[in-house]
């Protein structure tokens, strides 16, 4: 029988069977993500490591959705986060505090050289409220124009205005549509693309299909007489994340943005998942040669420690004259907090070549995968940029998605028993794609060597088991 949970009560320790009755009967489940039936409970955490109560070790090859980008509990920015509460944890966004100001200005002066554009930063907790912001100052600088481009496998939030650039109709079944939901247009996902192209060659053929909605008035979306666009802006995410991590050809932005631009349409992208050198630079975007318009971060920006997002954007855009003060609020947008690590965070990654490191890292690991897939029918496709990773997981024909086989890979990673040198580990992984058939891998920026080879072998056990079933 389950006791009643008194929270004073110092000697009630509840088991994980007293939790789970609890969360069954007080908990919301629309706050979470279930995979499983009986989610597991950890206990503690370390690098690139969870721990349960019994302390087997589960190598995260998730890091909180690539929120935690330089390991659990990262002794520096842990630091940086007690010297802060220690000294201005808190204060009203109606006043100032040199940490929110120095970050600005830090992002700031690294996106104008970069980018080539002088902008301002604008924070914000989280990954979807930085979309709503980015929404609002869109439609504000198109005159109230409330239609929006974004891609097929796109994923950019939750919230109402998030979730209708969001092209999983899933997120928006039961709730409706606040305003003007996307039109999608096809991201070049060249595994599951047409036969017998190259990426590139891929890639141009989705940004001319994407081009023709423009030849006449009759495509629907342009007006040639005054060359107007009904359309304001393009929502994009370099690298798709819960798409399953889909990494399009080099040519492929340079060519959109061309015809973003020829028409008046904004570029925004959303670093939320990839930014803060998950592919091997602070964006993403950097990749692909193109300047946006507007940049949303977020996530790791603190290493998943007090949450902090926000937005980049050109002058013209986001100047005081034409969006003032008020224009977005939150109480704990550029909390003292999430600012004071977040500088950290910067100062650190600044101190070396970090990119250079993660594409080193990166390729060890994608060359691993590569093995993997030649030794496994069942893996379709491997691919990576920096230490953003996938693998499809397929049927024996290397290409049919077999979601049921994932599914049961990561239930079967979470039993904490499969051996390495005579210890027992767990394997912590992300599931994705299309078809939810993709693990999307985004280890610990600052994984070892040794911490890359036994994420392979843990795979390759993995998939031996599967493959036996």
């Amino acid at each position: 029988m389950l006791k009643t949970f008194e929270p004073n009560e110092t000697n009630f320790a509840p088991s994980e069977d007293d939790l789970r009755a609890l969360e069954n009967l007080y908990c919301s489940y629309g706050d979470t993500v279930h995979y499983t039936e009986y989610p597991k409970f950890f206990e503690s955490c370390e690098g690139s490591f969870l721990f349960d109560r019994d302390e087997v070790p589960y190598l995260d090859l998730q890091m909180w959705y690539s929120a935690v980008n330089f390991g659990y509990r990262n002794e520096r920015l842990n630091a940086a986060a007690h010297r802060q509460l220690d000294r201005l944890p808190q204060v009203a966004s109606q006043y100032l505090h040199r940490e929110k100001v120095e970050l600005a200005a830090l992002i700031a002066q690294d996106a104008e050289r970069k980018f080539g554009h002088k902008g301002r930063v604008h924070f914000n907790v989280g990954g979807s409220q930085a979309i709503e912001d980015s929404l609002k100052l869109v439609r504000n600088h198109c005159r109230g124009k409330s239609l929006m481009f974004a891609f097929e496998g796109g994923y950019h939030g939750r919230t109402l205005g998030a979730s209708a650039i969001t092209s999983s109709y899933r997120y928006r079944r039961r709730y409706g549509h606040f305003g003007d939901r996307a039109q999608f247009i096809e991201f070049p996902y060249h595994f599951r693309g047409p036969r017998g192209m190259s990426k590139e060659e891929y890639g141009h053929l989705c940004v001319q299909k994407f081009a023709r909605l423009f030849e006449s008035e009759y495509n629907g979306v342009w007006d040639p007489k005054t060359n107007q666009s009904e359309y304001a802006a393009f929502y994009v995410e370099p690298i798709q994340g819960t798409g399953g991590y889909v990494i399009p050809p080099l040519n492929f932005f340079s060519e959109l943005k061309t015809v973003l631009d020829e028409h008046g349409i904004l570029m925004v992208v959303d670093e939320i998942q990839m930014g803060v050198y998950r592919t091997g630079k602070l964006w993403s975007i950097e990749h692909f040669g193109v300047s946006p318009d507007v940049l949303v971060f977020g996530k790791a920006i603190t290493n998943g420690l007090n949450p902090l997002s926000g937005i980049w954007a050109r002058e013209e855009m986001i100047n005081p004259t034409v969006f003032p003060p008020g224009s977005t609020h939150s109480t704990f947008a550029s909390n003292p907090m999430g600012t004071a690590v977040a500088l950290e965070t910067f100062r650190m990654i600044g101190e070396e070549d970090f990119g250079a490191a993660v594409t080193v890292r990166g390729k060890r690991f994608l060359d691993g995968l590569e093995v993997l897939k030649s030794r496994h029918a069942i893996v379709g496709d491997v691919d990576g940029l920096g230490l953003a990773l996938r693998m499809e997981i397929c049927g024996p024909d290397g290409f049919t998605p077999d979601k049921a086989t994932l599914d049961w890979m990561v239930d079967e990673g979470m039993k904490g028993d499969m051996m390495v040198d005579g210890r027992s580990y767990g394997l912590v992984l992300d599931v994705g794609g299309y078809h939810k058939n993709v693990i999307t891998l985004a280890p610990n920026l600052l994984i070892s060597d040794s911490e890359i080879d036994l994420s392979l072998d843990l795979l390759d056990q993995l998939l031996d088991r599967a493959e036996r079933r």
